[in-house]
């Protein structure tokens, strides 16, 4: 081999190194410009481990793993999500504490309880809406196998009026009171029955004690699809994937009943504009990710758009003064 050609080679590898060099020292870089906070990342949850919460927290801490040193998913369940979004508001407006958190909350709680330790609009930042539960109004045993839609359920109820009734997973929650939106809208007085929970709402409602009950897709969907229930209708603004054939309450002509509990992303109140722009951006991209999409089909999660902080806060004000004049509808009394 020439000098000439020697020197071409050494010229190609010294070249080479030197790019690979560049390249390893911009990849850190690049990855700390992808890093938004200096310390782990916490999502707290207000419910124990394995609720629809729980689940989503979980799903979306995956997705999430550039955004913090760490990202760790901080269960305080107790007095119904209330104990975690205390916690939550009080922590380092830093970004580093978020909550993860189910829209009852944030939009029906202010109306009933009369000392909530946190005011929805004033003490937190939106963050970044990530997913929706739609009800489903579904019929058990009592109800006679031809009632197949609301219009047929509003007859048979008029009709049996000591049967008509709706169960839900308890007084004060957002089944409650849709459910009382709903019956305003289909024009029936039916009696809401309250549980202590969504499990023994559904056990009854396969046993025939209550006529119908109101409850998030995932709670109703086993026993749909294994011919224990029938569904009439869903609250959700289009169908679900996993009920084509049922009608929303829209198309059963129910518009204004039209409900569904949505899941959030909010940060103490102080955050920075700037962090929660970014971490907004980070939670949008990380909706979009296939394993986010899977883990919302597996619990019967419905997707949402992507939107702003500006365009959640207005979001939730709005439900807020919604589910005011339906809460005072109701007749309910606040508890302490």
């Amino acid at each position: 081999m020439s000098d000439q050609s020697t020197t071409a080679v050494g010229l190609r590898a010294l070249l080479a190194l030197s790019v690979a060099i560049v390249v390893a020292c911009a990849g850190p870089a690049a990855a700390q410009s992808a890093t938004i906070l200096a310390k782990p990342l916490k999502l707290v949850v207000g419910f124990p481990p394995g609720g629809s919460a729980d689940t989503l927290a979980r799903a979306l801490a995956q997705q999430l793993s550039g955004v913090a040193p760490s990202v760790i998913v901080d269960n305080r369940p107790g007095a119904g999500g209330r104990i975690a979004l205390e916690a939550v508001k009080n922590s380092d407006p830093d970004g580093s504490t978020l909550a993860l958190t189910p829209a009852s909350m944030i939009t029906v709680y202010p109306h009933i309880y009369r000392k909530l330790p946190y005011d929805p609009p004033a003490d937190f930042a939106a963050v970044a809406r990530v997913a929706a539960a739609p009800f489903v109004v579904a019929v058990g045993p009592m109800v006679p196998t031809d009632v197949t839609t609301l219009a047929d359920f509003v007859r048979w109820g008029k009709a049996n009026p000591t049967k008509a009734s709706y169960g839900s997973s308890g007084a004060g929650s957002i089944p409650h009171f849709t459910g009382v939106a709903l019956g305003k809208s289909i024009g029936l007085d039916w009696t809401h029955v309250a549980y202590k929970g969504a499990a023994p709402a559904m056990n009854d409602l396969i046993g025939g004690q209550i006529a119908a009950n109101i409850s998030v897709m995932s709670n109703a969907l086993p026993h749909l699809q294994a011919g224990r229930l029938r569904a009439l209708a869903v609250s959700a603004p289009t169908r679900s994937a996993e009920l084509p054939s049922v009608p929303t309450f829209a198309e059963a002509a129910a518009k204004d009943a039209a409900a569904t509990e949505w899941f959030g992303v909010l940060a103490p109140s102080k955050t920075s504009g700037d962090t929660v722009q970014k971490l907004n951006a980070a939670i949008n991209a990380a909706m979009k990710t296939k394993a986010f999409q899977d883990a919302l089909a597996k619990g019967a999660f419905a997707s949402v758009p992507a939107d702003s902080p500006a365009a959640f806060a207005v979001a939730i004000k709005a439900d807020i003064t919604r589910w005011a004049g339906i809460v005072k509808s109701s007749g309910f009394t606040p508890e302490d």
